[in-house]
């Protein structure tokens, strides 16, 4: 195959990228942006066909579109957990997200640390909420890196320029953030719908074209690792149900608190144009589903990746089965894949940082033009630490704390999600939940040498189960437990739930 096809393609796919970014200013209903609305929610006029675009553009990244199928390739059957998981969020979304942006609405709420502390009337929870959610977004974001440099391996560039070239793909989209804000990856989540549609649709056909049909791939893929005398099962053991279970009703919640995804689900027009958007979003998960079998298909195809790269396996197989130019282009999907979630990330982490850290504890008087201008520069340095995170730390780190930053996350789920329906939790009860939930939920993913699967029982029970599911379940019986013994001593009233907490016009 040559190589340099492959890079002129690819090259194409991510300029085309690159000026709908440049076009997101003609979206913008003024030539000012004098307020975080219009900077990180693009003044909340997201209709429903947008919406579905941006949510699931951010929802499925283009590590999910590598990772998934690398877990395919090196675990077996265990990394299908992604998609009921992803089937269950499609409900919890269409009931959370509209409930959480007519409240975020109601109390002029720009992020969710300012829905807990109008809800709370407590600092320190929304800074517990606040600085959960970028601890848990910053590996995340970093790992968009690692998709871009998986495909880039594939795609051809040496290895001297490979990171170069990913230097300045996130300079480009951190340009176009700057100035547009949520509405440049809000216009290439759109380009990236239709790339990435295509793409599988293409890679999918050929691999059944080549086998026979999903039978012969699984065929294929079991004698290849017969053959091999060692590898993962392509059939759940008995061991791994309960992993399995957790992992994917766990992952669904965690994957509602995060920062990007409600920054997108207070960016809609309104609760309509969500449920909209959620009712379709399982055109999303059929196509991470497609992804994973295409794991499974790398298997069969007997692609080696390196040593620790499995999620490299797609992008190899890609360029095994499709002509140059045509591999370039969806190689370049992949990678667009990549910069939609990586540009709503640095917005979600700026703006908790200016809205729940700068102004409370920093700056208190800072005018929304003086928000809006540190909000830039904060996603601006969120993108160059991701850089140099995945270059100091390399690839293994980048992982490790992404695993931490799921459990983390789910750890905010009490205070989020739980006051729009439970009256009467108390705030210092809450936080100390989410206290218990991360010393437990880091301590046991840790002890575990970083893996998210952890035993749980007396004596090292055989029982696996997701660590940040576990942790949520002792974070919610702190809470509750803190919740009684707090009415039992000051009496039934919920304290200070009438305060906003606003700061300044949002």
């Amino acid at each position: 195959m040559s190589g340099s096809a492959v890079t002129t393609a690819f090259l194409a796919v991510i300029g085309a990228a690159s000026l709908l970014a440049a076009a997101a200013r003609r979206f913008r209903t003024t030539d000012a942006l004098p307020s975080l609305d219009g900077w990180a929610l693009a003044d909340r006029k997201l209709g429903p066909g947008w919406t579905w675009l941006l949510l699931g553009g951010t929802v499925f990244t283009a590590y999910t579109f590598t990772a998934v199928p690398g877990l395919a390739y090196g675990n077996g059957a265990l990394a299908f957990f992604a998609v009921p998981y992803t089937v269950i969020v499609c409900p919890l979304a269409f009931v959370l997200l509209p409930r959480l942006w007519s409240a975020a609405r109601a109390h002029g709420c720009v992020t969710v640390a300012d829905l807990v502390r109008a809800r709370y009337g407590s600092a320190p929870l929304e800074l517990a909420v606040a600085l959960t959610g970028i601890l848990a977004t910053m590996p995340y974001l970093a790992l968009q890196l690692l998709g871009i440099r998986a495909v880039l391996d594939a795609a051809g560039p040496a290895p001297a320029t490979a990171d170069p070239v990913m230097v300045a793909l996130f300079a480009g989209l951190a340009v176009a953030t700057y100035r547009h804000g949520l509405r440049a990856p809000a216009v290439i989540s759109g380009f990236k719908g239709v790339a990435v549609l295509g793409s599988v649709a293409a890679l999918v056909w050929l691999v059944l074209d080549r086998f026979g049909g999903p039978g012969g791939v699984f065929g294929a893929a079991a004698g290849e690792l017969a053959a091999r005398d060692s590898g993962p099962s392509l059939l759940l053991t008995d061991g791994q149900q309960p992993a399995f279970a957790t992992l994917a009703l766990g992952s669904a919640l965690a994957l509602l608190m995060y920062p990007h995804v409600l920054t997108v689900g207070f960016a809609a027009s309104g609760p309509r144009a969500l449920r909209k958007a959620t009712v379709a979003l399982p055109v999303w998960t059929a196509v991470l589903a497609l992804f994973g079998l295409l794991g499974i298909a790398a298997v069969a195809a007997g692609v080696r990746t390196p040593p620790g790269g499995a999620e490299s396996a797609v992008p190899l197989l890609v360029t095994e089965l499709m002509p140059a130019p045509l591999a370039g282009l969806v190689l370049g999907a992949i990678t667009v894949g990549a910069l939609v979630p990586a540009a709503v990330m640095s917005v979600a982490a700026a703006a908790l940082f200016v809205r729940n850290v700068y102004v409370p504890f920093l700056q208190p008087t800072a005018t929304p033009k003086r928000q809006v201008r540190v909000a830039r520069a904060v996603s601006l340095t969120a993108k160059a630490g991701a850089v140099a995170f995945v270059f100091g730390l390399r690839d293994q780190a980048a992982v490790h704390l992404q695993l931490l930053g799921g459990v983390w996350i789910l750890q905010i789920l009490p205070a989020v999600a739980l006051g729009l329906y439970v009256r009467g939790l108390r705030p210092g009860a809450l936080l100390a939940g989410w206290a218990a939930g991360m010393a437990f939920g880091t301590a046991a993913v840790v002890r575990e040498g970083f893996s998210s699967v952890v035993p749980l029982g007396p004596g090292g029970s055989s029982l696996q189960v997701y660590a940040g599911l576990a942790a949520l379940l002792l974070n919610l019986a702190v809470a509750g437990a803190g919740t009684v013994l707090s009415r039992r001593r000051r009496g039934p009233g919920h304290p200070a739930a009438a305060r906003t907490g606003e700061r300044g016009t949002p």
